[in-house]
């Protein structure tokens, strides 16, 4: 009988991811045993730290780095990741795999509605698109830094004494925490970081064996999604610390649409746009629309964001 290693982020969502994605692979290979490893990483260790800061310090991604390091070296065959935690680059060596359904990609307010916070209101989220998002929709509220993992944050309306929080819908629901949500956000408003809601499926490129089982669960249409999204990030040359939103989606035509946003962090400039191309050539997709919001002024707002961050 073939065991098969797998690691993932010791969270209780990062654990229900992985039981998510084995259990169909566990029927369809009842010969083969899949053995979950927990990898702790610079972003469990450091939840008070901005993001960028604990990034910076583990020389790479605060949520991957040493789960890619981990797979790597052989201590483990397969990561499953949260794919909008993952740099747009892969390690040399490892490659990522078509990924299987996809959650719900959207942000939920949680505690309220947008028309429903007060003036002034205190919300909480500590991710740079989120707050510059927010802040381009109500520029009156208060934004409140939080990190954490799902529960955590969610409590934190009470901890703290806040009007809400926002997080993502995909998140909540495999947690089972949906009735926590007040209302999912729009996307042409709050568009989610690219492959939010989508599993990261990392393996090393030459193992052929758990290649071959693991691409029996990949989604080919949440494939063209998660790359025209993670392309546009990788032409604006940005990651999860910098306020870029993208969304894509098959159409009924069989052609792939792609929105995109990138706001400043205070809200108070912002460019988007969409576009929708060939299903076979979803790369494409996203370097031609970044190229659209780059021309409308993206990398001016994201080149002040950098500055100011290494200031």
């Amino acid at each position: 009988m073939d065991t098969y290693f797998v690691g993932s982020r010791a969270s209780n969502l990062a654990k229900v991811q992985v039981r998510e994605y084995l259990g169909p692979l566990r029927e369809r290979f009842p010969e083969v045993t899949f053995t979950h490893r927990v990898i702790l990483e610079g972003g469990d260790r450091d939840r008070k730290s901005l993001v960028s800061d604990v990034s910076a310090v583990s020389g790479g991604s605060a949520f991957s780095t040493e789960q890619e390091a981990a797979l790597a070296r052989g201590d483990v065959d397969v990561v499953i990741h949260s794919l909008k935690d993952l740099p747009t680059a892969n390690p040399p060596g490892l490659i990522l795999m078509p990924p299987p359904g996809r959650e719900d990609a959207r942000d939920a307010l949680c505690g309220s509605t947008l028309a429903g916070l007060r003036k002034g209101a205190r919300v909480g989220t500590g991710a740079p698109r989120r707050i510059a998002q927010m802040l381009a929709v109500r520029p009156d509220i208060e934004v409140v830094p939080i990190r954490g993992n799902v529960p955590p944050r969610l409590k934190k309306i009470e901890t703290m004494g806040l009007d809400a929080v926002v997080l993502a819908v995909a998140g909540l629901r495999r947690l089972g925490l949906g009735d926590a949500i007040g209302e999912v956000l729009p996307v042409d408003l709050f568009p989610p970081s690219p492959g939010q809601g989508a599993l990261g499926i990392q393996v090393r490129e030459d193992s052929a064996a758990i290649q071959e089982i693991i691409s029996t669960a990949g989604d080919l249409a949440v494939d063209a999604q998660v790359r025209a999204e993670r392309a546009l990030l990788a032409e604006l040359h940005g990651g999860c610390s910098v306020p870029v939103g993208a969304f894509a989606e098959v159409r009924p035509d069989g052609s792939l649409w792609l929105y995109a946003q990138v706001t400043s962090l205070d809200g108070t400039r912002q460019v988007s746009g969409s576009l929708s191309g060939p299903l076979s050539e979803p790369e494409k997709l996203g370097e031609t629309l970044a190229g659209e919001l780059i021309g409308q002024g993206a990398r001016s707002i994201l080149g002040e964001i950098r500055f100011e961050a290494a200031v």
